[in-house]
């Protein structure tokens, strides 16, 4: 391991909540929660006056509302934060060439290969001009762990939130580490940390007394010595510049559960488009489909199908996921659908693209057959006039997402039902604005991209 405290971990504080906390000048210094809004969904992300109620990540929503009924319930808006993201990680890009991102707001920096700090006194410079420059471009605020190792580093940023930089000094990390739980090591999940509590090993220095052979048979000989290695503070692990994603992956969990065949298999096909829309987005093609069915009763269910060669045609996974969802029972219901694409390359198959021509001519066929055989015969059909137009479709207000009014501007739902759409008209720079109510169809007022956080920034405008 290295002498000097020269690998920086990056983490962005409540990432989520915070990057909406500063497009909405009337939510800030106030309890915010991001994430699913259903029945069944998730949080991704609690701002600090959240958490103050006891409000977290991965908590089920409906619980957060028990906790925090006052707070904001905002839906994602991940083209912001990936915005943001390249905008944080640009800076890192700028300190080192060696930049490991972890997610959309975590990194860790090897500020040695970058020549940008060599010792504890310009790695801390380092640190605190990041978090300034972070500050500056974004708004927003991110907590900085210096380190020998990339382990130590993430525990100090861990030490350092919100908004703050911890150093490890050298020779201190045995002492650092000793009263710890056992969950703060890489690869100590809840398995793993169960196992060792029923053992009688709940902190790291007692991981350390317990010795590398006891370790060895409670975990096998990888894991044992891995985490006896780390309870010493010793973490050999390299900053890595570009980590291979292995797969490309969406997923939707149901409000519901989803009994209509024909709607299962639209579900599926609006989830290959987006897989396929990342794919491209990436740079990447992928040789394997992959469905996953959890069904009304958990059981999950995982079908795959590997391609002549790799690819990122809509059409191609499309017809894949297809076939897999034939061999799958979904009558009792489905909670979550899911589609993947393994075995990325960077390149794709072209003869696949005439493969999936012909696989489309026949699945259209199909479903004109099916759409012949739903549709009502005989004297009880319905007569519809040729003339009247049909119904349109009502659209849909996320909370939390960006609207523009013809005459009143930007703005964001605040939340929408029974025809009506309540918009709050302000931006990330102006004072906290005026709330009005509109018709779900008004055709004055439309979905729009999000603004930049900061003023005189364009990062953040795509759609």
């Amino acid at each position: 391991m290295r002498s000097a405290p020269t690998i920086l971990h990056l983490d962005m504080d409540a990432f989520y909540a915070s990057a909406e906390q500063a497009a909405k000048p009337s939510l800030r210094g106030k309890a915010v929660v991001v994430g699913g809004l259903g029945p069944r969904g998730v949080v991704a992300t609690a701002s600090y006056e959240a958490r103050r109620f006891g409000v977290h990540s991965a908590m089920p929503t409906a619980q957060a509302r028990r906790l925090a009924p006052h707070a904001a319930y905002l839906t994602p808006r991940f083209t912001l934060y990936r915005d943001v993201s390249n905008q944080v990680m640009g800076l890192l890009r700028e300190l080192s060439p060696l930049v490991e991102p972890l997610s959309l707001d975590e990194a860790f920096v090897d500020l040695e290969a970058g020549g940008a700090a060599f010792d504890g006194g310009s790695a801390r410079e380092v640190g605190e001009r990041l978090r300034a420059d972070i500050r500056r471009v974004t708004g927003l605020s991110g907590s900085v762990g210096l380190a020998v190792s990339k382990m130590l580093a993430k525990i100090g940023s861990e030490r350092a939130k919100p908004d703050g930089l911890v150093l490890i000094e050298p020779g201190t990390e045995r002492q650092l580490l000793a009263p710890l739980p056992v969950r703060v090591l890489p690869g100590v999940g809840p398995a793993t940390g169960d196992h060792l509590r029923r053992a009688g090993i709940t902190t790291v220095d007692e991981l350390a007394e317990a010795g590398q052979d006891e370790l060895v048979r409670l975990l096998g000989r990888a894991h044992g010595t891995g985490l006896y290695a780390m309870a010493l503070a010793l973490d050999e692990r390299p900053v890595v510049s570009e980590r291979e994603g292995k797969s490309v992956s969406v997923e939707d969990t149901y409000d519901l559960d989803i009994h209509d065949r024909i709607r299962v298999r639209g579900e599926v096909a609006r989830l290959a488009e987006r897989c396929t829309r990342r794919l491209r987005e990436a740079g990447r093609s992928g040789r394997t489909v992959v469905l996953k069915v959890r069904r009304y009763d958990f059981s999950t269910l995982t079908r795959s199908e590997t391609l002549r060669g790799p690819t990122d045609d809509p059409a191609v996974v499309r017809e894949a996921a297809a076939r897999l969802l034939e061999g799958v029972d979904t009558t009792g219901g489905v909670r979550l659908l899911g589609v993947g694409v393994s075995g990325l390359a960077d390149y794709t198959q072209e003869d696949l693209f005439a493969q999936a021509a012909g696989e489309r001519a026949a699945a259209e066929a199909e479903a004109a057959a099916e759409a012949d055989e739903l549709a009502p015969q005989g004297p009880a059909a319905e007569v519809v006039d040729p003339v009247a137009p049909a119904a349109p479709e009502e659209r849909r207000w996320p909370a939390g997402h960006d609207v523009v009014h013809a005459v009143h501007g930007p703005g964001w739902v605040q939340g929408s039902g029974v025809g009506r759409v309540t918009v709050r008209f302000e931006t990330p720079t102006s004072a906290p604005g005026r709330v009005r109510t509109f018709r779900t169809d008004d055709p004055e007022l439309s979905l729009s991209a999000p603004l930049p956080l900061v003023e005189g920034d364009g990062g953040a405008g795509e759609g």
